[in-house]
């Protein structure tokens, strides 16, 4: 999220927060798409972490991205955290632990997407050459320790780092050293939205499995592929997980409603400061739990806005459909993530086909290849054979989806370009993270390497 929100209508009904999700409905032809990646800056000289102060740090990158390309900042107190365009585009914001971050403008296709992160890696470069910094794709920060990990400016992450380690044991890690890509879809209905988080849920795990690119940690190997997805099972288990409830007869707007109610809050914004009410779950805070901690302060939109955004299943429900489960990864697994899901969920046919191949999948069977994929990715046994089947399937359904969405580029190329890269994951059998263990150990397990040659 590039910046929290203020919306100082107040809540008077339930029926309020089930209205908020159901404004996000819209026909067929008017769906589009948004991309979100993160990356690690690092000094190339020395491979360190990168502040947020000095010469060459985040700011001063920030600060260079603004002049070149005119977007406004935005301010934590004096601190500026990020920059947004405001003419309908996307938005720049750092992670806690300087994780950059794209938050992409909503696009009518993936060739947009590829378009679009290629124009902000070289906005990103030609600011960051000069001051010596590179930025690797990985879903994972290699190298440093959470002590040596830089903590940006922004008032939400003090209260978060206070809060993480009575929740979880990983949600330090997971706020300063993760990093991912996820595509932000939307929804025609009530029942469309349902279908989707359905398919999304369920093929999550498989999406982990595909993009796995998070294997090393603290300068070693985890034993993971995806370290980053192991770190998210245990860091907050009230706001993450796969909402088993969506596989309910009549899940809807008002069950995902009902379920983030009970989810504990972080803060509560008004004007600049946060006040922090961990602990306190929006339905107390609706029933009036702060009146004397904040008197006078009542429950407004913004503050829902605001809490479903701190929610982390692995897919997440807004205004859109957020699919969270991949590692970061290069550019072309950037791109690879919104085609898979566009292909999947954008085309009536594909998502009926994707429907089926999960239906009688059970809550048991669906945990577990959650639990399981962090470590072996593909390889991970489901059924009569591995997740490895499931993906080949699921990209021959996603490529027929984007076939038949004929959305071509300027050579007569549909959508299916991007996913390439993950037919031939699927045809090897070896996800990015195999390849970079192979690599660290026939190069001198040399971490530094891998930092250099996962730069985007």
């Amino acid at each position: 999220m590039a910046r929290d929100t203020s919306d100082e209508r107040p809540i008077e009904a339930h029926d309020d927060l089930v209205a908020w999700i159901a404004e996000g409905e819209k026909p067929s032809p008017s769906w589009k798409l948004g991309t979100e990646h993160e990356k690690f800056p690092f000094r190339r000289a020395d491979g360190s972490a990168v502040a947020y102060e000095g010469t060459d740090g985040i700011r001063a990158l920030l600060e260079g991205l603004r002049d070149r390309n005119g977007w406004e900042p935005i301010f934590d107190g004096e601190a500026i955290i990020g920059l947004a365009d405001d003419h309908g585009g996307g938005a720049i914001s750092l992670e806690p632990g300087g994780q950059f971050e794209l938050s992409g403008a909503p696009l009518a296709d993936v060739h947009a997407t590829a378009a679009e992160l290629a124009g902000h890696l070289a906005d990103v470069a030609a600011i960051g050459d000069p001051l010596g910094l590179g930025f690797s794709g990985l879903g994972t920060s290699p190298k440093w320790s959470l002590a040596e990990t830089p903590v940006m400016p922004k008032s939400r992450y003090k209260i978060m780092m206070g809060y993480m380690p009575k929740v979880g044991t990983r949600g330090l890690d997971m706020m300063f050293r993760t990093s991912t890509v996820q595509v932000n879809l939307d929804f025609a209905s009530e029942a469309d939205m349902a279908a989707k988080m359905r398919v999304g849920l369920a093929l999550q795990p498989i999406a982990t499995a595909l993009f796995a690119a998070s294997p090393f940690l603290d300068g070693r190997p985890t034993r993971f592929l995806s370290t980053r997805s192991e770190i998210w099972r245990d860091t907050d288990r009230n706001r993450t997980g796969m909402l088993p409830q969506a596989f309910e007869p009549g899940f809807g707007y008002a069950s995902y409603v009902d379920w983030a109610l009970d989810v504990p809050m972080y803060f509560v914004k008004r004007g600049a400061t946060y006040h922090d009410v961990t602990g306190v779950t929006f339905r107390q805070f609706m029933d009036g739990a702060l009146a004397e901690r904040l008197p006078g302060v009542v429950p407004e939109m913004g503050d829902w806005t605001n809490h479903m955004g701190t929610l982390f299943p692995e897919v997440r429900l807004k205004r859109y459909i957020e699919m969270r489960g991949a590692d970061a990864g290069p550019r072309s697994h950037i791109a690879a993530l919104p085609a898979l899901w566009v292909g999947l969920l954008y085309d009536a046919e594909a998502l009926d086909a994707a429907n089926r191949l999960v239906a009688d999948w059970t809550a048991a069977e669906r945990q577990a290849l959650r639990d399981a994929v962090p470590r072996s990715a593909l390889a991970t046994p489901f059924r009569s054979g591995t997740a490895r089947d499931v993906a080949r399937e699921v990209l021959a359904i996603a490529r027929g989806g984007l076939k038949r969405r004929g959305r071509l580029d300027a050579q007569g190329r549909d959508e299916g370009i991007h996913l390439d890269v993950l037919d031939e994951i699927v045809a090897s059998g070896k996800t990015l993270a195999e390849r970079m263990l192979a690599d660290f150990e026939a190069n001198g397990r040399d971490i530094g390497r891998i930092l250099a040659t996962t730069e985007m």
